[in-house]
């Protein structure tokens, strides 16, 4: 099984796949990365109360059904508070951008 990982690992499509996959060393790079993994979890450190509170007090109010979804899909989104894989994804590929 070792052997098979490690044949898989040094294969040249798999490299190829690794390489698409990261991040350019642009102004845009590194602030998609940051918006996108890094920003909505400190968002979601401080306020995910607040966030999850508000949307639940809409959803009792008569909204549309689009409304309705977008704050039940805020509320699920928010309810845990922060999610530690998306911050350690986030900085593991700005690592990765920078290197």
């Amino acid at each position: 099984m070792k052997q098979k990982l490690k044949q898989i690992a040094q294969h040249p499509t798999t490299k190829k796949a690794f390489l698409s996959m990261k991040p350019e060393k642009t102004l845009w790079g590194i602030l998609g990365v940051f918006f996108f993994f890094i920003a909505p979890e400190i968002v979601a450190f401080f306020w995910s109360a607040q966030i999850t509170q508000y949307a639940n007090e809409r959803l009792l109010a008569n909204t549309s059904w689009l409304e309705h979804y977008n704050y039940e899909l805020l509320a699920y989104i928010f309810q845990d508070g922060i999610s530690w894989f998306n911050l350690g994804f986030g900085v593991v590929l700005l690592g990765w951008l920078f290197f």
